[in-house]
């Protein structure tokens, strides 16, 4: 990963867009039953991401009581350690956004402190704290990251000025680059923060074919930067574009619930999809339901594949198309973690 990065950012600037047809359906649409792993459910309180590489994985837990982040061994599971400590202390977290494999090391990002966390094993194979980094303070609400390589990370944008940061390994902003796909350019000239929190958006990069995607949290959008091949595609989907409403300076959304989290595999980008409205979620009068019913699979270059209709709502996945599985968190269960069985593309 540390290749020329001034040729990388050079191609971001002059990057392409292309305006692809938004779509409006899948050409494939399977239903997929879950199985919940039997693991000990007291270790969560709102588990949001899961993370595999080799055999091991991470389960990250927004709301962590007393850590936010437990270790498993994988594919069965068998807990093993948890670490990211709750508190206030310089060595301990207050907020979790996500958590990613570096080789053998683990990043975490701590939205509250700006700090994005190195751990490793030692020999004995315990888990140590071998690095931080301070994020600039010109980067403005740090909600998620990519590891572009063993020293630069991507941040998406909160200040509306751009889609991207780019930020080495000190922490320090390289450049930004991209700009907000919103047609109402006058609303992002005259708003540009609250236009970048109604655009939020969970990110994911794969480095061996170099496609960054960005998936909205509001609306149906689904930005694909190719870093190999200098293109930007913007694909939107009957969900449109993030709504909302301006209040005190800040964005109210309005319309549905959009994505949740991305994944770019060697061959295909998979995203939960929630497409509930703010008004439906609101008059649920039983059990609150929280998370997304389906998975949509696109090619690497937009395309819709298939949708993935569930038998439960979730929120974070791993794909494991080696093994043709489907790792993801249900915050509804009592056993929060599933698996799918993935259907032949």
């Amino acid at each position: 990963m540390r290749f020329a990065l001034g040729a990388v950012i050079i191609l971001l600037c002059s990057c392409t867009s292309v305006s692809s047809p938004n779509y409006e359906g899948f050409p494939n649409e399977e239903e997929l039953q879950s199985y919940a792993l039997e693991i000990d459910t007291a270790l969560f309180r709102y588990p949001f991401r899961v993370r595999v590489h080799d055999d091991k994985a991470i389960v990250m837990d927004l709301h962590g009581a007393d850590h936010f982040y437990h270790i498993f061994q994988y594919p069965d599971f068998q807990y093993l350690s948890s670490f990211g400590k709750r508190g206030q202390s310089p060595e301990e977290v207050l907020s979790a956004v996500d958590v990613r494999f570096q080789n053998n090391d683990i990043w975490t990002l701590d939205s509250n402190k700006s700090e994005l966390i190195r751990l490793g094993y030692s020999q004995s194979g315990s888990l140590l704290r071998e690095g931080m980094v301070t994020l600039d303070g010109s980067l403005l609400s740090a909600l998620d990251f990519a590891m572009y390589n063993d020293s630069t990370f991507i941040i998406p944008d909160y200040s509306g000025e751009a889609r991207f940061c780019f930020v080495d390994g000190k922490g320090h902003l390289l450049r930004k680059t991209g700009v907000i796909p919103i047609q109402n350019k006058e609303t992002l000239k005259n708003a540009a923060p609250a236009v970048a929190q109604a655009w939020r958006s969970f990110i994911d990069y794969n480095p061996r074919n170099g496609v960054l995607a960005a998936v909205t949290q509001l609306g149906e959008v689904l930005e694909i930067y190719n870093m190999k091949n200098d293109t930007h595609i913007i694909r939107m989907g009957p969900g449109g574009e993030p709504v909302f409403k301006m209040s005190g300076g800040y964005a109210i959304p309005s319309g549905i619930m959009g994505f949740s989290d991305v994944q770019v595999t060697d061959y295909a980008i998979y995203a939960v999809f929630h497409g509930r409205t703010f008004k439906e979620m609101a008059q649920q009068k039983d059990q609150m339901i929280d998370g997304g019913q389906y998975i949509y699979v696109f090619s690497l270059n937009g395309e819709p594949i298939c949708k993935y209709v569930l038998d439960r709502y979730i929120y974070g996945i791993q794909v494991d198309e080696e093994n043709g599985v489907i790792i993801a968190t249900d915050v509804n269960s009592d056993q929060p973690i599933v698996t799918f069985q993935l259907a032949s593309l």
